[in-house]
């Protein structure tokens, strides 16, 4: 037997376990995976670093470095983040729905687990904690396949979340982690149905596409952000300034930053500048269109390949717009579905675009960058489902389970 067959029928095994464990053993569970990150930083420093030195070596990007990094701060930020999914209310067993239907059985619609969930990352290890401790929440059991590149960081942190999970009541092999970083495990892996019931893929283009190609389990995909930030003729200028420095500056190695600003013609020469001086100050590099590079000279030439590139670094795309028909127009050609904002005072514009533009998360008067389930309230998320199918946008704990139906019936019988 080889070991990705063995580990995924351990975790169908656990899986039985696990979808009617009690939400109080969960939660010790997660409490318990917390303390062993925040108690083991140290080891998980160490073990980065010698991810981090190999990624150096490669000549690995910036921005890649940057996803793979964990500090003291970021183990830290893992382990609240499983302590807060110890503190949201287990959606296993809510009823969506109850009606009594007219032949007089009692029907209802039950959150459930959804089963075998395998990951398929790159970079960040902190997918491996985030997705791990939403899965147990959910009632799911999890197979983690994380990318050469964090093989380090992500082994000892699987092997901490997995020890201290079945320490604390956790059934054996809910949590399993590949080690090896042979692509043929992925293939086997996704070839795995029966066993496995939901793939969820994050990483590159390429590795979305190859992981969809390949598989025979459903696969739900975190996309790239090709995110845009839209500022109407009747934006606050104040704010359309703040939020698309946030968009861009807060953290431009994530899907979520906005990586092209559109300006609305009619402002251009008074908000430009602006916006020149105050992304300069932090270090972007604009790359503009014509039109805008008549008001600010020191911008570099945009390519036509700067409007599909995910730069995930200080680099930014800007585009003067004749009006908002245009800007509508450029976003459906070039975004990935996964947030776009407008910035305006006109509330029936306002409107228009959100109503328009069918991205996971469509903002008025907000930064990109809140795509996320904790500003959403939601707590951690696994990741950001682009698709079109449901649970679009951040995948919590919620969306990380199914539903079916639950019937209680009086004798009934099909005439």
């Amino acid at each position: 037997m080889s070991p990705v067959l063995g580990k995924a029928q351990a975790a169908r095994a656990a899986s039985h376990h696990l979808a009617v464990l009690p939400t109080e053993i969960k939660n010790e569970a997660l409490t318990a995976m917390a303390a062993a990150l925040s108690d083991n930083a140290a080891v998980i420093e160490a073990a980065n670093r010698q991810d981090l030195d190999a990624g150096r070596g490669k000549g690995l990007a910036n921005a890649m470095l940057d996803r793979l990094l964990l500090n003291r701060e970021r183990v830290e930020l893992m382990a609240a983040n499983l302590r807060t999914m110890a503190e949201i209310d287990d959606p296993v067993g809510t009823v969506i729905k109850a009606w009594t239907a007219p032949n007089g059985m009692e029907m209802s619609r039950v959150r459930t687990p959804i089963g075998v969930i395998g990951i398929v990352y790159e970079a960040r290890p902190n997918v491996t904690t985030d997705t791990a401790g939403l899965c147990i929440k959910a009632g799911n059991t999890i197979i983690l396949r994380g990318g050469s590149e964090a093989i380090h960081s992500n082994s000892i942190l699987a092997k901490l979340l997995s020890e201290a999970g079945t320490a604390a009541g956790l059934p054996p092999g809910a949590i399993q982690f590949i080690e090896t970083t042979d692509r043929e495990a992925v293939t086997e892996l996704l070839g795995l149905a029966g066993l496995i019931d939901l793939v969820i893929a994050r990483g590159s283009h390429r590795l979305i596409q190859a992981v969809t190609e390949a598989s025979k389990i459903p696969v739900m995909k975190h996309y790239r952000g090709m995110c845009h930030v839209y500022i109407e003729q009747a934006a606050d200028l104040d704010m359309a300034v703040k939020i698309v420095h946030n968009a861009k500056v807060n953290r431009p190695s994530t899907c979520n930053s906005a990586e092209t600003a559109l300006v609305d013609r009619a402002i251009a020469t008074e908000l430009l500048p602006r916006l020149a001086e105050k992304l300069g100050a932090a270090g972007v590099e604009v790359r503009a269109d014509e039109a805008a590079r008549k008001v600010v000279p020191g911008w570099k030439a945009a390519s036509g390949e700067d409007w599909d590139t995910e730069h995930l670094d200080l680099i930014l795309s800007l585009r003067v717009v004749d009006g908002f028909d245009q800007a509508i127009e450029h976003i459906r050609r070039h975004h990935s579905g996964l947030a776009d904002a407008i910035v305006t005072e006109d509330s029936a514009a306002a409107e228009r675009f959100l109503a328009l533009i069918d991205s996971a998360a469509t903002y008025w008067n907000a930064s990109t960058r809140l795509t996320d389930g904790l500003p959403f309230g939601t707590g951690p998320a696994s990741g950001i489902n682009t698709d079109r199918v449901y649970p679009r946008g951040p995948m919590g704990i919620e969306e990380m389970t199914g539903s079916r139906f639950v019937i209680r019936g009086s004798g009934q019988v099909r005439e």
